[in-house]
């Protein structure tokens, strides 16, 4: 594991301490919890796929806030129109109401569920999913063979989840880096596969020179 020791560890405690004051606030239903947001301008999403993604996670989590109240732990999370479920609720019966309830959204195209039947985990668990996520996102941006905006990391009782629009390579990459790390239990793939033409079609074009300028002479 490749982690740099200044502002990461601070940075990650004060996530963690940022997060246990929000959640003792709060009602057990957790939305978008531990996930590395992608920013706009390097997102492999169009920007209008990740519009709807924030709707459908602001909707989803409402909506089984509504039918679970205090009695479940559910994370919401959206990739490019594709669900994943992470948490704890108290019956199987509970696990595919859930799945029913995302799978309503507008705009979901399909749901990965990965509730467990279980207690809601403690605060002390989430606290250390926080830290375990900032550690798989270090090692990604150090590692110098991915793109770490390329992927949403979530995790959930020390158990990562990989969300993203990424290549063969890409996944098993990622999924290989995340597994190295100390407390990482088990990495789950919740990828959309395009191949390394696709890829390469969705990169930036480089600028183009002013029209009408000539290229510099060679000296």
């Amino acid at each position: 594991m490749n982690i740099r020791m200044n502002t990461r560890p601070l940075a990650a405690a004060c996530l963690a301490a940022s997060l246990l004051t929000s959640l003792s606030a709060c009602a057990p239903l957790v939305v978008g919890a531990a996930v590395g947001g992608a920013v706009v301008a390097t997102d492999r999403r169009t920007s209008g796929a990740q519009v709807e993604d924030k709707a459908i996670e602001l909707k989803a989590g409402n909506r089984l806030g509504d039918a679970f109240g205090g009695r479940a732990h559910i994370n919401v999370n959206a990739f490019n129109r594709m669900v994943l479920l992470s948490g704890e609720v108290p019956a199987d019966a509970d696990r595919l109401t859930a799945e029913q309830i995302a799978s309503r959204v507008e705009n979901v195209s399909s749901v990965v569920n990965q509730l467990v039947v279980a207690p809601n985990s403690s605060l002390g668990s989430r606290s250390s999913d926080v830290l375990l996520a900032g550690k798989v996102r270090a090692t990604l941006v150090d590692a110098r063979d991915v793109i770490s905006s390329a992927f949403d990391i979530v995790v959930e009782r020390g158990e990562v989840y990989l969300m993203g629009i990424v290549t063969e390579r890409e996944a098993h990459r990622a999924a290989e880096l995340a597994a190295s790390i100390d407390g990482v239990k088990k990495v789950v793939k919740v990828f959309q596969i395009i191949s390394e033409d696709e890829l390469a079609q969705r990169q930036p074009r480089p600028a183009s020179s002013e029209p009408g300028t000539a290229p510099a002479s060679p000296r």
